[in-house]
């Protein structure tokens, strides 16, 4: 789920649209972003906005 959800986000995205777009539950999402965040893989550009980092 890690993979599908940083291949999406190529582009500033709310989690629940990446929820919308991967059919994953938005908690999950939630969940499995903060882990991202922390491991530097994904960064927020602006409030409530998440992208992978380049």
């Amino acid at each position: 789920m890690e993979e599908k959800i940083l291949n999406l986000l190529t582009r500033p995205m709310k989690a629940g649209e990446v929820a919308a777009a991967t059919g994953i539950d938005k908690a999950e999402v939630d969940k499995i972003i903060k882990k991202l965040v922390k491991e530097g893989k994904v960064e927020s550009p602006k409030r409530c906005y998440y992208a992978a980092v380049k």
